[in-house]
């Protein structure tokens, strides 16, 4: 998929992982929807990128994902404004121990509902032109992850509802699915989780960072537009394990039956 012209909604969008998915879209020539519930950092972001970008191709609209009226509202300012949508990446994520149902909120029904609203946007059915949607996940959705046992749920859900939903939209709607799974990614989460307080915690976080490697935000957009990029892949689970490398996690072969809408 070229870039140039193109339409993207981003949540999560103006710190961290979304932010540089958001910027590397930018650099490519597309436009972009900014989605955060952090108002603030949100405008400053918005003023950056403007300078940089020009503000014509930049929007950028307070979102608490675990709205579905102020996400679907989103949807359809951004399409208001641009005209079109091509690319959805269902980012925002949280971790909070205390509020698990929150996590599972932000982390795993907001992301079916993003992916949800860009299909009905962008699919071939009701006039769109197809497109392609990456949700974020996390290694914390291949393996466990002793240190916060509801965040490796949520994304282990984005990894199952991600790939099982692939089977039938591209044929369906014209609109890919993918999954990226970065590993420790130098964010203001990560810097949270860091900060925990019990030894036994910190010398576990510290063997898991040295065995997957810390990366920064831009690897993994780089590992995004990738996926965006190929249009021969669809459904795949891009994992982003160690400082700098990108491998596909093969899927166990899979048999559809005759008739999927019967089932």
């Amino acid at each position: 998929m070229e870039l140039q012209g193109k339409v993207a909604l981003v949540t999560g969008a103006v710190q961290g992982i979304g932010k540089a998915i958001a910027e590397i879209l930018l650099k490519n020539g597309a436009k972009v929807s900014l989605l955060d519930i952090n108002v603030p950092t949100g405008e400053v972001t918005k003023a950056a990128f403007e300078q940089i970008y020009g503000a014509e191709n930049i929007l950028f609209l307070p979102c608490d994902v675990t709205s579905e009226n102020q996400l679907k509202d989103c949807f359809c300012k951004t399409l208001e404004k641009f005209q079109r949508l091509d690319i959805v990446c269902n980012n925002a994520g949280i971790s909070d121990r205390e509020n698990w149902e929150k996590c599972l909120s932000v982390n795993l029904v907001s992301v079916i509902k993003g992916t949800y609203l860009g299909i009905q946007h962008m699919s071939k059915e009701t006039g769109g032109k197809g497109g392609v949607i990456v949700n974020i996940a996390s290694m914390a959705g291949l393996i466990p992850f002793y240190l916060d046992p509801v965040y490796a749920a949520s994304k282990y859900g984005v990894v199952g509802f991600t790939t099982s939903l692939s089977l039938t939209c591209l044929e369906k709607h014209g609109v890919r699915l993918q999954v990226l799974c970065p590993g420790f990614v130098d964010t203001p989460l990560l810097r949270g989780l860091k900060s925990e307080k019990a030894s036994e915690q910190k010398e576990w976080f510290k063997k898991m960072v040295a065995r997957f490697g810390l990366q920064t935000t831009s690897q993994i957009a780089e590992g995004f537009l990738q996926l965006v990029m190929d249009h021969t892949r669809n459904g795949s689970l891009l994992k982003a394990s160690e400082t700098g490398k990108l491998e596909y996690e093969d899927l166990p072969a899979l048999v559809l039956p005759e008739n999927p809408k019967s089932t």
